[in-house]
């Protein structure tokens, strides 16, 4: 009698093993952004947009320990404060875009056929076409502001969500236990939403994370550009753009400090995100 023998990587469970503690710091700094994002008005040690002009580049000091920017506004409190903007805007691209993207690829996995190829090419279709232009344009209609950009990316964002779902979809519909529900007597509708989308959506909830940290970017840059919140309006990209003129100065700090904001947050929600997609891979197999 033969026998099946499993080969296993040495070197894998070392890997997960150093990135665990990469995984914990980075859901940490996560739950910390996102705290200090719900509570940032109470948190906050000065309004935002208090400016005292007579203090205007000032470098950290125990009144504020992260200095002031060239408009004479508290950075720690506009940091603090901007994180709720800075978040809200890439979950909103990232619920609208995976609700649409998920709703897009299941119909499309599912039913096959026609629709496939009707869903399917639109969107490649919706692939052709920048994501940044496509906010950059709407933003240039509508006018500066939050929504238009987060509406504009989701579109954008959409197709990437649809097309992982619906290879997820295709696959679970090659396995046994569907066939196992038809011949029992259940409808496709039926066994495709309690049984199919509850499988696939780790996945897709996975990948949704790390296209926060992308979404997060892609609306930095707009704010950067002036095509994002308005001017008075704390947010991280925004800051960014403000700090310009003090990086000229010498005093780069509030621009430097929005920056490695962006890059961390971006950071952690691509390794978090990550790793709950290897967590997910590795119960399939």
């Amino acid at each position: 009698m033969s026998s099946v023998t499993l080969i296993r990587r040495p070197g894998l469970s070392r890997i997960r093993a150093r990135r665990a503690p990469l995984y914990v710091v980075s859901l940490v700094f996560v739950g910390v952004v996102v705290v200090m994002a719900l509570l940032a008005p109470w948190i906050a040690p000065y309004d935002p947009n208090t400016a005292e002009l007579g203090n205007a580049l000032a470098p950290s000091s125990a009144d504020h320990l992260l200095g002031v920017d060239a408009a004479g506004r508290d950075t720690l409190s506009r940091l603090v404060v901007g994180a709720r903007t800075s978040l809200l805007g890439p979950l909103g691209v990232v619920v609208i875009s995976t609700l649409l993207g998920a709703a897009v690829g299941v119909a499309a996995g599912w039913r096959g056929g026609r629709l496939d190829s009707l869903l399917s090419r639109g969107s490649e279709l919706t692939l052709a076409f920048p994501g940044l232009l496509m906010a950059i344009l709407i933003v240039a209609v509508y006018g500066e502001g939050l929504m238009a950009p987060v509406v504009a990316l989701s579109i954008a964002y959409f197709p990437y969500v649809s097309r992982l779902t619906r290879s997820l979809v295709l696959a679970e519909r090659a396995r046994p236990y569907v066939a196992a529900y038809q011949v029992q007597g259940h409808s496709g509708p039926q066994i495709c939403v309690k049984h199919v989308v509850p499988n696939i959506a780790p996945v897709v909830l996975a990948q949704s994370t790390v296209n926060f940290g992308y979404a997060l970017i892609d609306l930095a840059g707009l704010s950067f550009l002036g095509l994002g919140v308005p001017a008075l309006t704390p947010d991280w990209g925004r800051m960014v753009f403000d700090g310009k003129s003090a990086i000229q100065s010498g005093y780069p700090l509030s621009a430097i400090v929005p920056c490695l904001a962006i890059i961390l947050t971006v950071v952690a929600f691509n390794v978090v995100g990550e790793r709950w997609a290897d967590k997910v891979a590795g119960r399939k197999r």
